[in-house]
């Protein structure tokens, strides 16, 4: 690594876990570099991508720091992290979706950019910013329009991840009446898909639709 290089990675780091101190300079020099393969952007970069603050930026940086030391996760590593929200289900599907919306490079890994430029989105992003957010998840094949298949998917991923305990009366045909629901008030020209515009404009028409979409905050 050129010593440049080195030293930026190095004050990009310290800058977000807030953990610089002279009297350990010697010693981060040498953990930051065994594992910090993957430099993140300066703080006011990441300040200026996201609707987080410095010090939200902090906390998040060092707990995925903590999670992945080597500045990415892979999607294996993802899903073991996932898990641990929704022990009393299979979140494995879901958490496959979720690795996929957050992987933007489609490299297979997610870096700590991508995670927090996501989460701001979902979580302090506008209507439309989310909205557009959602579409791209359930758009599992990124063709620019979704089909009750994908639809399908994602919605029995949610079922499998909240656990069969967690609504003891749910039929197992649940998903599907919930998907045959949104696609009745959303595929406005019945041609079987639904358009990033059907999507959006459907979302923000349907109050019950908007509640339901609402479950993104219980499950991100």
């Amino acid at each position: 690594m050129k010593a440049k290089d080195r030293d930026q990675s190095l004050s990009d780091s310290r800058e977000l876990d807030g953990s610089y101190d002279q009297l350990t300079d010697s010693i981060e020099d040498d953990f930051e570099l065994s594992t910090v393969c993957q430099r993140p952007e300066g703080l006011e970069k990441l300040q200026q991508l996201t609707k987080f603050t410095k010090k939200e930026l902090q906390v998040l940086y060092r707990g995925f720091k903590n999670e992945c030391p080597s500045g990415v996760v892979n999607e294996d590593t993802f899903k073991v992290i996932y898990s641990q929200f929704f022990p009393q289900g299979d979140s494995s599907m879901y958490a496959h979706f979720l690795f996929e919306a957050f992987d933007t490079n489609k490299n297979g890994s997610v870096s700590f950019e991508d995670f927090v430029i996501g989460l701001s989105i979902i979580l302090r992003g506008t209507i439309n910013d989310r909205l557009n957010w959602a579409f791209n998840l359930y758009d599992l094949n990124k063709d620019g329009c979704i089909t009750k298949e994908e639809m399908l998917d994602i919605m029995k991923s949610i079922y499998d991840m909240m656990g069969k305990y967690t609504y003891p009366c749910m039929q197992e045909d649940a998903p599907r009446e919930h998907v045959e629901i949104f696609f009745q008030k959303m595929d406005r020209n019945n041609d079987g898909v639904v358009t990033i515009d059907e999507f959006i404009e459907s979302c923000q028409k349907d109050e019950n639709i908007m509640q339901s979409m609402q479950l993104f905050d219980n499950v991100i």
